[in-house]
């Protein structure tokens, strides 16, 4: 009985590892997020970014109301991170 019962701690231990690893491995970052949403980071200011991206009506109409929380964030901050006026703003080609 003791056993079985440490073999189902370690196929269920397994699973959580492959799931955790799997969905890090799926994960997609802030730049293949804005690349695939045709988002210019440079094309604003880190203030217009933030107030787009804090409007419910514009997250729906670009399609990132489906994100998750955490694509989200990611992608708030790629876009500010290299808006038109932060420190490092996207080139074009790049």
């Amino acid at each position: 009985m003791q056993k079985n019962h440490i073999h189902q701690k370690g196929i269920i231990l397994a699973f959580l590892s492959l799931f955790t690893l799997t969905s890090f491995l799926s994960a997609k970052s802030g730049q293949q997020l804005a690349n695939e949403l045709k988002l210019d980071p440079s094309s604003k200011a880190i203030k217009q970014w933030e107030r787009m991206l804090g409007s419910e009506e514009k997250l729906k109409s670009l399609g990132i109301d489906k994100l998750s929380a955490a694509e989200k964030a990611d992608l708030k901050k790629y876009l500010t991170d290299h808006a038109a006026d932060s420190d490092k703003p996207t080139v074009a080609g790049r």
